[in-house]
């Protein structure tokens, strides 16, 4: 858009009671339906569009996020708007105070902070890797009520020594359609470049997970196969072989989506921010 100002949008939200972050066809609740409702209100008559996010990543219903990124942009009167009613001076930083208060009511979306994004950069394209966590708890000393909205619950105590073994061989650049339900003309070819499960000092056993982007289920695919590996269903090296099926593996279930939560989006210095976002838009091929 000429002339527009792209920001920058630094967020946080509870999934449990959003259908993911893709606006949907029905009018299901959604955080960039909400998002955009607040923008719309926010600018109110300012020219220019209706503003658009552009997110580094869409999460599932029901997914948390503690470090999600999106962008945004604004016609100078619609970041005029968005910023006046805030001591005068025209920060950006006052774009997240105006959206979060516009968010207050229900209180599970918080945009933490707003700023100019430098030139080149795309929230999504631009990004270097994203990093997820999932949390279970598999013994009743480690299961904590406060927690109860982003900590799986499991009936039994898994074995956290196999599942590390497991994860450790699928690791690296690798198609992962056995761990991915596919969408049209996407790939699934991806760059997992750490999988973790460790225990946290309440005992709850937490993955760790980084990839520089991951095709769709696949964090929760990757997960649910560990616990298969953890109650014996599976043998460790069961996971790596899988890596050779071409289509996604009904082995295990995925599992459920409020123990993930994206906690962050890496993305490389300003000067090198217009060269990633051209290299992630090429199509991803195996050597």
């Amino acid at each position: 858009m000429d002339g527009s100002v792209r920001v920058r949008l630094d967020l946080a939200y509870d999934g449990t009671d959003f259908s993911g972050w893709a606006k949907q066809a029905h009018g299901e609740r959604t955080v960039q339906g909400v998002l955009e409702q607040a923008l719309a209100v926010a600018v109110g008559r300012a020219d220019g569009p209706a503003p658009r996010l552009v997110v580094a990543g869409r999460t599932d219903t029901g997914v948390h996020a503690a470090g999600q990124v999106a962008h945004v942009d604004l016609t100078p009167e619609q970041l005029a708007a968005l910023t006046r009613r805030h001591d005068g001076q025209g920060e950006v930083d006052a774009v997240a105070r105006r959206l979060t208060g516009l968010l207050n009511v229900d209180g599970d979306v918080v945009v933490h902070r707003s700023s100019i994004a430098p030139p080149g950069f795309d929230a999504r394209f631009s990004a270097t890797h994203r990093r997820y966590r999932y949390r279970i708890a598999d013994r009743l000393t480690a299961r904590d009520p406060v927690d109860r909205r982003r900590t799986m619950s499991y009936p039994r105590t898994l074995d956290d020594e196999l599942m590390r073994a497991a994860v450790a061989a699928v690791t690296g650049l690798h198609d992962f359609a056995a761990y991915c339900k596919p969408r049209p003309g996407g790939t699934t070819i991806r760059d997992l470049r750490s999988l973790t499960w460790a225990r946290d000092p309440s005992g709850v056993l937490v993955a760790e997970v980084l990839a520089d982007a991951f095709c769709h289920n696949m964090v929760r695919a990757l997960v649910g196969a560990s616990i298969a590996v953890g109650t014996g269903r599976i043998a460790p090296e069961r996971m790596a072989a899988l890596l050779e099926e071409p289509i996604r593996s009904n082995e295990f279930p995925v599992a459920p989506a409020y123990g993930l939560t994206l906690v962050e989006v890496g993305y490389p210095s300003d000067d090198a921010l217009a060269d990633q976002a051209r290299r992630t838009r090429a199509l991803r091929a195996l050597p």
